[in-house]
């Protein structure tokens, strides 16, 4: 295989960290159609890559590693003294959503987003790079160095363009955060004083090993670091601060922010299958995260009953795809994970592409527009049968844009609440048969039935908030039909088409999914590959 073949699991961190320094040398009006154009080939570039690495981690093209999962050792230093990317099926999946998600709302921003902020560009690119990063390294220390990337990009998209209200919000963000950054490094620091590494897999090693005093302090640690996971997350009781951000956000950040919790439910389930050979302590083992999933959902599904705005609803969205994921996640044994990552995919492309149908519906939407009017008289249809206008057809002509518009508030709805016949169905049924399937186990009997319990009724109640708020934005007869691009339409049709492909090749998508659930819980495979593996030389 070729040299750069062999340094693929690299490019994902270098082509944003390049093009995010060449874009803030291309400065100045004149140059915004250059800078358009290199955002939008970095990101596919890094989609085209992020799915060569995928079919690689899959077995479908050849690889320059002889296991399974694949290791490259940065400047050429070996597992466990040098930094490690790991690419296994887990991570190659959440860098091709990443790519994907990230293509749809750059695109979108393109149309008018990207030009109230001078370096929205480059902080939308160092966002990528956070987000590759942290997906695919094998070092804690260098995962709290992507998660930085991260947050601090996310800080200024977060406060990108005007309003009190965002300010305010991505302020509250930016606090806790720094708290948890802090967490992070505590929680580090007492792991390397116990362990004396930071590398993923040396440390799952040394664990067992531990004098029952440094054990202690181990679990300390470990402790702290699954506080600032949750924390990421978004899982009660620490989601305080996700509804204002995510709804105060513009469209297509808050389109790119539904990625972002995702990243602290894969380091929780990372950490928790390379910990449970040793015993992993809370809240990474036993079932603390299974009744964190649910507390999650049940917060979810009342703030959606309670949300006024369907930006705010949305952001509760994200809290149950979280804590859905949390507790499948934390469910006894592995029956869940397989679903749980069909379910992940799903609700990150129906989040995303729902915040960017949400910002196109509310345009030019007047303030009356939320007082839901059921009367005829309010909306103007008289009588078919009246003998005074015995040829008046009842009713408008809907303009393409609004029949656009109402079509994707379906599909989203129908995604993300879980009904048929599109993914989110096949998502949620395979996840509740999973759980039935669990139920004659008596370990499992009671938390199989509340599972099945509050994910149905959470089902119920994201049906009743959208179907009262789609009502109020849709039979709004005082609104004007919003004007849409096609850089605006597309990248939401492109995400519902995604998920429409994803329902449709079901059967393979799921068989994917439970194979890498299966090599992600065989920790000792990501041990000895990452171990005995000296990676691939760096030129």
């Amino acid at each position: 295989m070729s040299g750069w073949q062999q340094h693929l699991p690299v490019f994902p961190i270098v082509l944003p960290l390049l093009a995010a320094a060449t874009l803030l040398l291309l400065r100045g009006e004149a140059r915004r159609p250059q800078r358009a154009a290199l955002a939008l080939l970095a990101t596919l570039a890094q989609l085209a890559v992020a799915g060569i690495l995928f079919a690689m981690a899959d077995a479908r093209l050849p690889t320059p590693w002889p296991a399974e999962i694949g290791v490259y050792a940065l400047g050429g230093w070996a597992a466990p003294f040098g930094i490690v990317l790991v690419v296994d099926r887990l991570s190659t999946l959440l860098l091709a959503l990443t790519a994907t998600l990230g293509l749809a709302t750059l695109v979108y921003s393109l149309a008018r987003w990207s030009r109230t902020g001078v370096y929205y560009l480059p902080l939308f690119q160092c966002l990528l790079l956070g987000l590759n990063g942290a997906f695919l390294t094998g070092d804690l220390f260098n995962l709290f160095v992507f998660f930085e990337i991260m947050l601090t990009a996310s800080y200024g998209l977060a406060l990108h363009g005007s309003g009190l209200a965002r300010v305010r919000a991505g302020l509250h963000y930016i606090v806790v955060n720094l708290v948890g950054s802090l967490l992070f490094l505590i929680a580090a620091a007492l792991i390397y004083g116990v362990t004396g590494t930071l590398n993923m897999a040396d440390l799952a090693r040394r664990v067992a090993t531990l004098t029952p005093a440094d054990r202690a302090l181990f679990d300390s640690g470990a402790a702290l670091l699954g506080i600032v996971f949750l924390i990421k997350a978004g899982s009660w009781p620490l989601n305080f601060w996700l509804p204002a951000t995510y709804g105060a956000a513009a469209a297509p950040v808050a389109g790119v922010f539904a990625i972002l919790t995702k990243v602290g439910v894969y380091a929780l389930l990372r950490f928790e299958t390379l910990l449970h050979a040793s015993g992993a302590p809370a809240p990474f083992g036993g079932q603390w995260l299974f009744y964190c999933g649910l507390a999650t959902i049940a917060t979810g599904a009342l703030g959606m009953l309670a949300a006024q705005r369907l930006d705010r609803l949305a952001s509760f969205l994200v809290i149950i795809s979280s804590g859905t994921l949390l507790a499948a996640f934390g469910f006894n044994g592995t029956t869940l994970t397989g679903p749980a990552l069909f379910y992940l995919v799903n609700s990150v492309l129906g989040t995303g592409a729902f915040f960017l149908v949400i910002e196109l519906a509310e345009r030019d939407r007047t303030a009356v527009a939320d007082l839901l009017a059921v009367s005829f008289e309010y909306f103007g249809v008289r009588d078919p049968e009246d003998p005074a206008h015995p040829d008046e057809v009842v009713g408008a002509v809907i303009p393409m844009a609004m029949a656009f518009l109402g079509l994707s508030f379906i599909v989203c709805a129908l995604l993300l609440i879980g009904l048929p016949p599109l993914s989110g169905f096949i998502a949620k049924f395979a996840l509740l048969a999973a759980a039935i399937a669990a139920a004659p186990d008596a370990a499992n009997a009671l938390p199989s039935w509340l599972f099945v319990a509050v994910l149905l009724l959470s089902g119920l109640a994201g049906m009743i908030a959208l179907s009262r708020l789609g009502i109020r934005v849709f039979w709004d007869s005082t609104r004007k039909t919003p004007n849409l691009q096609w850089m605006e339409a597309g990248p939401v049709a492109a995400l519902m088409l995604l998920c429409i492909a994803l329902a449709m090749g079901a059967g393979p998508a799921m068989s994917y999914f439970n194979v890498a659930a299966r090599s992600l819980h065989d920790g000792r495979g990501y041990v000895e590959s990452v171990l005995a593996s000296g990676g691939v030389e760096t030129p």
